[in-house]
Order: C-alpha cells, then structure tokens, then sequence
C-alpha cells in the first residue's frame, strides 16, 4: 500500500507522510474489512434523516458508531428505503469520505463513485486526495502539517469530544504522532 499512497499522493503534491498519516488515522489504514471483503463504511444515521425525514424508522435509525457488521444492517435498512440517500449517508473506504461528494469529486452519479470505491484502494486514495484538494482550507492545513484545523474541518468541531466519548486519542494529536513517526523513518 505504501507505493500506492506515495504514487497518488504525488499526483496532487502531497506529502507521502502526511497522507499516510491521515488515511492511518481515519481508519486504521484499512479500506476493506479483512473479514468479509466489503469496503469499511460508517453509516451517518443525522444525514440519511435530513435526506429523507419521514422514513420509518428502522436498524439505520439507531446506527452509533458500530463495528462493520451493524454499520452494513443499518446502510442496508436505509438502502432499503432510499438507496441514493443511503450512499450520500455513509462514509467509505480508507479515507471515509462521505457518499454526499461524490459530484465535487467528479462523478456522475453516488454510486459511481462508490463503484470506484469497491475497485481497490488506489481509488480509494484519490477520492481522499481529491477530496483534501477540492477544498483549499483543508489543503493548506494538511500541507502545514496543522493537524489540529485537518481534524476539525475532516471530522468536525466536535472531534475531541467524540475521542473522549470513545476513550481515543483525538485525531489531531494521533494524526501528529505517526506523522513524526514516520518522518524519523524517512
């Protein structure tokens, strides 16, 4: 995966070690579940409501943050309901950039760009490197090797108190750490 990342990174001027860090953080560096194949997501049961609020409600409705097995029953309830509003809902893959971009990621439609998703983790990276490119802000902290703005504008203002909630090292500071890790290996 390293070649990978090094290879797509360069395309968009990133810094090998800062994309790694990233993609290391968000998800373990893991794109695909090692026990059943599918691409890791995590369902956001907040936007499949503002997309449709009169869905009943089901498995999708009482999604937290769950191990890939509940996160896949709840994408498949809400799926069930409205299938564009479920992949618009849900993060994916290494970088878990949400279903929602998929037209300032260049795609025709949420499912082909969860299509490319499926293809492997190359994809996977660009759609991260793409992502991070498409918004200057977001760019220009990465590039910076600010980690606490990366962390706030990727996952919220409220990341620190969601890594307390779930007994981690919030992302800025773990984002930081394999950052100089893997400098000092460079």
């Amino acid at each position: 995966m390293n070649d990978i990342v090094k290879r797509v990174s360069s395309v968009f001027g990133y810094e090998y070690e800062a994309i790694m860090s990233f993609l290391t953080v968000e998800t373990g560096g893991q794109g695909f579940d090692p026990a059943t194949g599918k691409i890791i997501i995590q369902f956001e049961p907040g936007y499949f409501k503002r997309k449709k609020p009169f869905a009943p409600s089901g498995k999708w409705s009482v999604n937290g943050v769950e191990r890939q097995k509940g996160e896949w029953l709840a994408f498949n309830n809400a799926f069930a309901i409205d299938p564009a509003s479920a992949m618009e809902s849900t993060s994916i893959g290494i970088g878990q950039v949400m279903g929602e971009h998929w037209k300032r990621l260049g795609y025709a439609s949420v499912g082909d760009m969860w299509d490319d998703a499926k293809k492997g983790i190359e994809q996977q990276i660009w759609q991260v490197c793409k992502f991070i490119s498409t918004d200057k802000r977001l760019e220009g902290a990465l590039k910076a090797h600010n980690w606490y703005l990366v962390a706030y504008i990727y996952n919220g203002s409220k990341f620190r108190q969601y890594a307390k909630k779930w007994g981690r090292v919030p992302y800025d500071i773990s984002m930081r750490e394999v950052y100089t890790k893997l400098k000092m290996v460079a």
